[in-house]
């Protein structure tokens, strides 16, 4: 009789762990974290640490989480007008949505990549396959779709899709870039 309450008990316990009760866990069988903070004070101090490196490019992952299967990661990106405007780019497996905070330019999506080369190797192609997965990068994009983007506004970008900042006006600009990951093919942060 005494064994009755522990196996009620412990039946309790796999009816709580199969109905969702209790921690939730990620397809690997990793405890969930039930939400991620990204302040704004975490970003605007990522931010100056990127305006201070002087480079004309930089895209710096702040956080990257799995939410049950997929991953989903915040981003900071700088970028100056002068010496150059970028690249253009693909990614084979990550959507982002560009969130515009400083500056404004002339966002290139869809078409087609101009001199396209797969991102294999090298320390700009390695650095930007750890932050957007695998892809390709081109010079430019051909007979896609032009739009300023300022301040405030939002560009969701497919996977899959040509972009390119043709254009950046001013001195420089900046954006929060939030990444989906469905096949988790860019490491946890």
């Amino acid at each position: 009789m005494r064994r009755i309450p522990k196996v009620i008990a412990i039946l309790f316990l796999f009816s709580a762990a199969g109905s969702g009760v209790g921690a939730q866990q990620t397809s690997a069988g990793k405890e969930l974290i039930p939400a991620t903070d990204v302040t704004a004070e975490v970003i605007q101090a990522t931010l100056k640490d990127e305006k201070a490196g002087g480079k004309p490019v930089v895209d710096r992952s702040v956080r990257v989480v799995d939410i049950g299967g997929h991953n989903v990661g915040i981003g900071v990106v700088y970028r100056l007008s002068a010496p150059s405007r970028g690249v253009s780019a693909v990614h084979d497996k990550v959507s982002e949505v560009y969130v515009m905070l400083e500056g404004a330019g002339t966002l290139v999506t869809g078409g087609k990549l101009v001199n396209p080369t797969r991102r294999e190797g090298g320390s700009i192609a390695q650095i930007v396959a750890q932050v957007n997965g695998p892809g390709v990068s081109g010079t430019s994009v051909e007979g896609g779709v032009s739009r300023r983007i300022k301040a405030g506004d939002f560009v969701i970008i497919p996977a899959g899709t040509p972009h390119w900042w043709s254009e950046i006006e001013g001195k420089s600009m900046s954006y929060v870039v939030i990444r989906v990951d469905p096949d988790q093919v860019v490491a946890l942060k």
